[in-house]
């Protein structure tokens, strides 16, 4: 499976941008699928999931309130709707995607085969 992740760019504080993740082949309703960042000088850190049947969701406690992800099974896609957007929300953001990670390892990047390119998203104060 390849992700091809989109959707980045340059936004004011305040503002709203949205990501999209293609996969480019189908995925079940059952696989995971989600978003890391990587800020300038710091580690990968967990940001968002979608998966599991049911619809089930997690969110980093620094964008819950204020990011939404959301998928569409018949387009393989999933996206990361972000409001608000903070200077600290600046960073690389990859697209990730597993069939068989377990919901007590979700916010492990150890636990996703599957990593897109990365979009960059930068918020300017």
């Amino acid at each position: 499976v390849q992700l091809q992740a989109s959707g980045g760019g340059l936004v004011q504080a305040g503002g709203s941008l949205r990501l999209a993740c293609v996969a480019s082949e189908r995925t079940s309703s059952r696989w995971v699928m989600g978003w890391f960042r990587q800020a300038p000088g710091k580690e990968r850190e967990f940001v968002s999931v979608f998966g599991f049947d049911g619809g089930y969701t997690s969110y980093a406690e620094s964008v819950k309130g204020r990011f939404i992800i959301s998928r569409d099974n018949a387009k393989n896609t999933v996206y990361l709707q972000m409001n608000s957007l903070r200077p600290e929300d600046t960073a690389v953001y990859y697209c990730v995607a597993s069939s068989s990670v377990i919901r007590s390892n979700l916010r492990s990047r150890t636990a996703y085969a599957y990593w897109g390119q990365g979009t960059l998203v930068t918020v300017s104060s």
